[in-house]
């Protein structure tokens, strides 16, 4: 799961840290593509989803503004060349990476900004998606400008709290169902049930059946990773205790994606607690066509590679110290 439920820092500030300005974002990326990646202006187009005249003026502000000299001196240039590394290294279909704010705890805030705006270009008349929970997504949905399309249906991709709180899966679903006036299809069980058997039974359900396959077949998952600490938040909610923190750790987990605790290798651990879990298995996302975690910070860094690794996730939102963490830890 995500950090702590309460936003901390400025969120005047997040949003001002977050908000560079969206001309500079493009003429940086094409003047890296064409610059330094070789890439031809058509190519830079199909990439940025602009016609050719739009890149070459972009390539004239480039220029114009002093953003290139020898090397690309644009604020995001650095992000650029990270996100294409990141492509590379992992076999991504896309990668955003978003400055580092000097204040940590703005880190959730300036990637949900970001998170936003790449769900946003990505949600079409038609599609089904399938959400996760934590803080960053919450911020995210936030940020997701209203408008309406047509036969979208949103699925919650875990079962909920059972204590209200606004980190409910099905508060995130909802939130946005109703920004785009779509169709919603929650898990009617707790994210993680008391015994195994318990959770075998109600995954029997033909209600819970149907939901699982509907998540399972959705175009586009929108996903976070969360920690493993004992203040993550899967202790501050209830459903870690404090010793089964050091359980997992032992057994090699570094965080979670959707309630299943992973390794750095991005495999399934060893541990009751995955035997427990109401939620989509996290095998199943390496069959959806667009699998998008937003999620940033030093205690994200291993559970984010382990996705990587483990091929569920073709798009990526993170910060740049988090992403640099990640390629370094698969350096030779």
């Amino acid at each position: 799961m995500e950090e702590a439920d309460s936003l901390s820092g400025d969120p005047v500030a997040a949003a001002s840290y977050a908000a560079i300005d969206h001309e500079e974002q493009l003429a940086t990326r094409a003047a890296w593509l064409y610059f330094v990646a070789g890439l031809t202006q058509a190519q830079i187009g199909k990439k940025l989803g602009l016609n050719r005249t739009r890149i070459n003026r972009l390539l004239a502000q480039a220029r114009d503004q002093g953003l290139v000299q020898i090397n690309i001196t644009g604020r995001l240039a650095s992000c650029v060349a990270i996100e294409e590394k990141l492509r590379q290294q992992y076999g991504l279909a896309d990668a955003t990476v978003v400055p580092t704010p000097p204040d940590q705890e703005l880190i959730p805030q300036v990637i949900a900004t970001a998170a936003a705006a790449v769900l946003s270009a990505r949600l079409k008349d038609g599609m089904s998606v399938g959400v996760g929970w934590g803080r960053t997504l919450r911020l995210s949905i936030q940020s997701v400008p209203r408008r309406r399309l047509n036969r979208l249906s949103v699925v919650s991709l875990l079962g909920g709290l059972t204590r209200g709180s606004a980190m409910n899966p099905h508060e995130t679903a909802t939130h946005l169902a109703g920004l785009v006036g779509a169709q919603c299809f929650y898990v009617a069980a707790p994210a993680l049930t008391e015994t195994q058997s318990t959770r075998d039974v109600l995954m029997a359900q033909p209600m819970l059946r149907e939901i699982f396959e509907r998540g399972a077949r959705v175009d586009l998952a929108f996903l976070s990773v969360g920690e493993l600490s004992p203040s993550c938040t899967m202790t501050r909610v209830g459903l870690v205790s404090p010793a089964e923190v050091d359980d997992l750790l032992a057994a090699g987990a570094v965080g979670d994606l959707c309630a299943h605790w992973i390794d750095r290798e991005g495999h399934l651990v060893d541990h009751p607690l995955n035997s427990r879990v109401v939620a989509l298995p996290p095998e199943k996302l390496r069959d959806i066509p667009c699998v998008v975690i937003a999620s940033g910070g030093r205690a994200k860094v291993q559970a984010l590679r382990g996705v990587l690794k483990g091929g569920m996730c073709n798009v990526i939102v993170t910060d740049e110290q988090t992403a640099r963490a990640i390629l370094a830890m698969d350096q030779p």
